[in-house]
């Protein structure tokens, strides 16, 4: 079926449900039964299935079809796309692997509206132009191809289906070498029209280049080494709006989020999310890995959450956005997000190693001694705050330290105000876990592993509502698990379940990658459900949301 008949059969159905919800709404009124949905007192998870995909990576980004009950994962060990079957949610079967290697070198992101599946597929070299890939969901035929930019990653559509939004990472290959190619960041936005074929626009951040300075002096991280700020800037996540108008973009290493005009594919702004304070109460985070000895270089590992003379980048991953009293919320995942893996540029370093000079005493109290290991001294900071900034004063000694994420997921007002932070919660929730140590990583069960690097590392958020209650899935990289919020009054979440069940020290599922929420109405099993795609152990697990009213 082409996409424009798909997409007019979308919306000649959205006009019948509105009439039907119409109906329905003048029938209660005048008596009949009531059709709001029912809101739950409580909330758990319950593993009911998984999919082992046998190699790390086998699973990342998932997707769900209601129509044909597959489930679609990007396979990033293969480059591939996985396609599961989930009419028993039980008992997922892997009945097809899509490859893409006609149309570039690897999948990297999966999106599904009403049969239609989409797919980033990055370029060879990845500096290059990347397309997206139309797929029918049930004959698994790819029905087109579009050019985007550079380094596709997130996509999603509209709520409406009518459109699709791409974040083009635009990663650089490397920088100030011979061969170095910095490429620019943009959001692509696809649209389906009747008649032809989708047509791409793109929001870009060319406005920015020769505002660089205007942009770091709002807070805006510009530091990739000569790069302008179209190239500096990295779209990572999208979440829409609900009247499908505004997108928000997370630009991960830039610490900021970017504001789209969906109609116009305009990038109407770049805002600076700021610092978080770790000083403040209930702000705090572990530090090291070796905090088990007094003023040493040779401590031991121990868990202890201290509330440092720190600001953390928030540096989001994931983004959702919903909606309470007619204003907008959203919601970021603060994973944290380094540039350190470029040939001719790190800005990741030790606060022992950077501040050799010492750190500045009228500004850290007992600065003697908090150099040392067991203090601060492990602690994984950046070299490069914002553009030039060092971080140090005229002597040398370090006055200021940033590190990398906020370990917990930040509420923002439209305007990108905060109005809550989780603080120290995640870490503290997992200080006694009976089935995987404190701070591990998700490739080994080590005692305080990550508390100098990002802790929990929030990777992802989704949300879901249930009647008047919505609450927000936010997926921990590291230490694995998924913890529940209910986000139903913004400024006041409150902790609902965390679930970590089914890793096992350094086996079982790790490394939660993405969400994906399955509603009851579209359900195989008539439950919703959460799918989670484990990079590390390369498992696919479904969760089913048990609520009781």
């Amino acid at each position: 079926m082409p996409i424009e008949t798909r997409f007019r059969r979308v919306s000649l159905l959205a006009a019948l449900f509105c009439l039907t919800l119409s109906l329905s709404l003048f029938i209660s009124a005048c008596g009949g039964d009531d059709p709001v949905e029912p809101t739950p007192v409580a909330l758990s998870l319950a593993s009911i299935g998984s999919y082992e995909g046998g190699a790390a990576g086998a699973a990342e980004i998932t997707a769900y079809d209601a129509k044909t009950r597959r489930l679609f994962v990007v396979n990033g060990a293969a480059g591939t796309l996985d396609v599961l079957d989930m009419a028993d949610p039980t008992k997922p079967t892997k009945v097809s692997t899509i490859s893409v290697s006609s149309i570039g070198d690897g999948v990297n992101s999966v999106a599904v509206y009403d049969g239609l599946v989409a797919v980033a597929v990055q370029a060879n070299p990845k500096t290059s132009a990347g397309k997206v890939a139309f797929i029918d969901a049930a004959s698994l035929a790819i029905l087109n191809t579009v050019t985007v930019g550079a380094l596709p990653d997130m996509l999603t559509f509209t709520p409406d289906g009518m459109k699709l939004l791409v974040a083009n990472e635009g990663e650089p290959n490397s920088y100030g070498l011979a061969d170095s190619v910095d490429p620019e960041g943009s959001i692509s936005i696809i649209s389906f029209n009747r008649g032809g074929p989708p047509t791409v626009a793109t929001a870009d951040f060319k406005a920015w280049i020769g505002k660089e300075a205007e942009l770091r002096a709002a807070g805006v991280r510009i530091f990739g080494p000569n790069a302008n700020a179209a190239q500096d800037l990295e779209p990572e996540y999208i979440t829409v709006s609900p009247d499908g108008t505004t997108a928000w973009v997370t630009l991960q290493e830039n610490n900021a989020i970017a504001t789209v005009d969906i109609a116009t594919a305009k990038v109407t702004a770049v805002s600076a999310l700021g610092t978080k304070d770790h000083t403040m109460a209930g702000m705090g985070m572990d530090v090291s890995d070796e905090d088990g000895g007094t003023n040493t270089n040779s401590g031991t590992p121990a868990v202890k959450i201290v509330q440092p003379k720190v600001k953390g980048l928030y540096l989001p991953d994931g983004i959702a956005s919903y909606t309470v009293g007619g204003k907008n919320y959203l919601i970021t995942a603060n994973e944290g997000d380094a540039r350190a893996d470029w040939p001719g540029f790190n800005e990741e370093t030790r606060v022992r190693t950077y501040c050799t000079n010492g750190l500045d005493p009228s500004v850290f109290p007992d600065a003697t001694n908090l150099i040392f290991d067991s203090n601060l001294g492990r602690l994984r900071i950046t070299s490069t705050p914002n553009g030039g900034q060092t971080g140090k004063n005229a002597a040398g000694q370090c006055n200021e330290l940033y590190s990398f994420g906020g370990r917990s997921f930040t509420i923002w007002d439209a305007a990108l105000k905060p109005v809550y932070d989780s603080g120290d919660q995640m870490e503290r929730a997992t200080t006694a876990l009976s089935n995987v140590k404190f701070n591990a990583s998700n490739n080994n069960d080590t005692l305080d592993d990550r508390s100098p690097s990002k802790g929990p590392e929030p990777e992802t958020v989704i949300t879901a509502s249930f009647g008047i209650k919505t609450y927000a899935f936010v997926a921990l990289e590291r230490v694995g698990g998924v913890m529940v919020y209910d986000v139903s009054t913004p400024s006041a979440p409150t902790l609902v379940t965390y679930f970590n069940a089914t890793r096992n020290g350094a086996t079982g599922d790790r490394g939660p990658e993405g969400l994906t929420f399955i509603p009851a109405i579209s359900s195989p099993n008539g439950k919703p459900l959460l799918v989670v795609g484990n990079e590390i152990s390369g498992t696919t697990r479904v969760l089913q949301i048990n609520l009781t009213y």
